[in-house]
């Protein structure tokens, strides 16, 4: 019996070694296992000397990685850089592409391209926002990179962070919000960073980096996606701060400069909800909403950062009228609905497909409409749902302009057109209905 109980011993550590294995792949389902193997899963949630990695940057250059680097950049789409080579163009010659950027990394020698810079327009604002496009081949080694050190940062990533991480996202941070809401915390510091990407310093950037990544050539391709070049027209600079909305690794960056300061809200007792330079604090009343602003300020002041004093408010979402926005929703009087400009931006949308003389078929337009719809209920499908049979009757008013266009009359959608072309009409042609998606989806529930 004593030989027969040595016997099961082994067997009994290795099926727990077994198990421990398969919890960990479990976990780290979203990483890229062409760079992280089991083994390195082991080190990487058992610690490696000093909380800091070496030896990175052979990872990067792997040709499985560079090419899992290219499918993700080709899937995310997007234009040409300041080199005007297009995602097709690189594929089309991809094995050399490919194969000269491993020996660049390889070797040393490669160097980032200038960024072209982009202003895209803000939905409900006249503003524009600035928008980076780096060159096809430096996305693909910043995803190569972001492949290798993601895991490390996320490991000790604070739970109050939701923006740009895996398994995570926007739907869990409102939940969160709505959750904290329920629970009491009514009094709100609606706050707002003004222009964290372009304003993290670069010299503190890499220290918070150096803290847990030791392998200098590594270090040096972080320090250089920091300092890319950036070109407009024909102006080309240098920028001495900021990392570019539009790159790759930018998320990942500022997730990383911005930990300190989730850990640091948290040991102070505040509950603070951040989507990447989106954030909120929820309290139990004024006074400590008074205390998680002025350390708010104070941490984004040693961060080098600034909050908006025009555009940062304590709210009191308990009282009548007031409310706050945060991540598309309008909070306010226990329930929520899209935004002013969440709302601006959809029928902004909806006015391009459904234009009077746009020449398509009614069908054609509403197959459009409905792919702009299924969409929009998606992530708005958590609403207070007056919102909706407003939206769908504001929708097929417009449809019922098209067809008395398509009839050779004038003018928009009138009283008697409603009896012409009923709700059913629409609902027999296939439009997607917001009031019916919603009480569908209640009735579900």
């Amino acid at each position: 019996m004593k030989a027969s109980r040595n016997e099961e011993g082994p067997a009994e550590v290795l099926q727990e070694a077994k198990q421990a294995g398969e919890t960990r792949r479990q976990k780290w389902a979203w990483v890229e296992r062409t760079v992280w193997t089991d083994r390195m899963l082991e080190a990487l949630e058992q610690g490696v000397k000093g909380g800091v990695w070496f030896s990175l940057i052979d990872k990067v250059y792997r040709p499985e990685t560079l090419r899992r680097a290219w499918q993700k950049v080709k899937a995310n789409k997007g234009g040409a850089g300041t080199d005007h080579q297009t995602l097709e163009e690189f594929e089309g010659e991809l094995e050399q592409n490919l194969n000269k950027l491993q020996e660049e990394l390889r070797t040393g020698s490669y160097q980032t391209r200038p960024i072209l810079r982009v202003y895209i327009e803000k939905p409900g604002s006249r503003d524009k926002r600035p928008l980076g496009i780096p060159c096809v081949r430096d996305r693909v080694v910043q995803s190569a990179v972001r492949f290798v050190v993601e895991p490390i940062f996320e490991r000790i990533f604070h739970p109050q962070s939701y923006g740009f991480r895996p398994e995570r996202g926007g739907k869990d941070a409102l939940r969160e919000v709505d959750r904290l809401l329920k629970a009491g915390y009514t009094w709100v510091v609606d706050a707002d960073l003004e222009n964290c990407f372009g304003s993290i310093p670069h010299e503190p950037m890499l220290r918070e980096i150096k803290q847990h990544i030791g392998d200098g050539r590594m270090l040096g391709l972080l320090e250089a996606f920091l300092k890319q070049g950036i070109m407009e027209g024909l102006a080309q600079w240098t920028p001495e701060e900021g990392t570019p909305q539009g790159a790759v690794m930018s998320p990942l960056m500022a997730n990383i400069y911005l930990n300190s300061v989730d850990g640091a809200m948290a040991t102070a007792g505040y509950r603070m909800v951040r989507y990447a330079d989106d954030f909120v604090i929820l309290c139990g009343s004024r006074e400590e909403a008074e205390g998680a602003l002025i350390q708010m300020q104070g941490q984004m002041t040693e961060k080098g950062l600034r909050i908006n004093p025009d555009k940062t408010r304590l709210v009191d979402v308990g009282a009548p009228g007031q409310g706050f926005d945060f991540l598309g929703y309008h909070f306010e009087g226990g329930t929520r609905w899209p935004r002013s400009k969440s709302l601006k931006k959809l029928k902004g949308a909806i006015r391009k497909e459904t234009g009077r003389s746009n020449g398509h078929s009614l069908e054609c337009t509403i197959a459009k409409v409905n792919g702009t719809l299924r969409g929009w209920f998606e992530y708005f499908k958590h609403s207070n749902g007056r919102i909706f049979p407003r939206l769908d009757q504001w929708i097929r008013r417009r449809l019922r302009s098209i067809l008395r266009r398509h009839h050779r009359q004038k003018g928009i959608s009138r009283g008697y057109d409603h009896y012409r072309w009923p709700n059913r009409y629409f609902r027999a042609a296939g439009l997607f209905s917001l009031e019916d998606a919603h009480r569908a989806l209640l009735q579900s529930s």
